[in-house]
């Protein structure tokens, strides 16, 4: 991993055309690189070689859902410090949730770009100011 580039936003998400619009949105608000994958598999395989400040990733994919995705980035050893996952389920039991490591909120579909950008900011790496663009759209309103 190259800790002398800036941290990105890595969006992980099978629905390319949102995940493009998405990652868009949140280059719109933000000055850091925001990655997007359209596969799981490709995703983790790229995440060694990155500065990821928050990793964002839907829960039903195929080949590996998000919390597993999460999972495998921290058993590499290059998971964010903040990971967030986008679902359209809903989860009987938290209990799985609350043990992944590093998973810090969940937002439900649908969502506004928003609101999912006030959550990046929220939970940026500790110590760290969230890279926003001097011109960025207001979060409000």
């Amino acid at each position: 991993m190259d800790c002398t580039a800036p941290k990105a936003i890595v969006i992980v998400d099978d629905e390319m055309s949102f995940t493009d619009l998405l990652g868009q949105m949140l280059r719109d608000h933000f000055t850091c690189p925001v990655l997007t994958f359209g596969n799981p598999l490709t995703a983790l395989a790229a995440l060694p070689g990155l500065n990821v400040g928050v990793l964002v990733t839907d829960y039903y994919m195929p080949h590996i859902n998000g919390l597993d995705v999460i999972r495998q980035a921290g058993e590499q050893g290059c998971i964010a410090p903040v990971s967030i996952l986008i679902t359209g389920h809903t989860f009987e039991n938290d209990d799985e949730i609350e043990r992944v490591l590093h998973f810090k909120a969940m937002l439900a579909k649908p969502f506004r770009w928003q609101q999912l950008a006030e959550l990046i900011e929220k939970h940026w790496p500790e110590g760290e100011t969230p890279p926003l663009r001097a011109n960025a759209p207001s979060l409000h309103g």
